[in-house]
């Protein structure tokens, strides 16, 4: 878990998958020792960001990304239906 946060961002989750990470929050976040959602959603996060460090990284942190380097709010309805597009194409292969 990091314990420095200089800098944030908020994840957007659709209302059904918002509904989940509360759920489960509520049901096992104390039990698996998490004190707040975004411990939970940090912790998850940072799972993922190590295996695409081993997969696509030779497992090393890639140079940091600061603040200002990616725009801001969510993908674009168009963006999201070519990408929905894109992943209906490739589970039909």
């Amino acid at each position: 878990m990091s314990r420095k946060k200089p800098s944030s961002f908020a994840p957007y989750f659709t209302g059904e998958d918002a509904d989940q990470v509360r759920a489960a929050f509520l049901a096992a976040g104390h039990v698996e020792g998490y004190a707040s959602i975004s411990e939970l959603i940090e912790a998850a996060t940072l799972k993922e960001v190590r295996r695409l460090q081993r997969k696509h990284h030779n497992g090393k942190p890639w140079e940091g990304a600061g603040p200002g380097a990616l725009r801001p709010g969510q993908r674009t309805r168009t963006e999201q239906d070519t990408e929905r597009k894109k992943n209906r194409g490739n589970q039909q292969t």
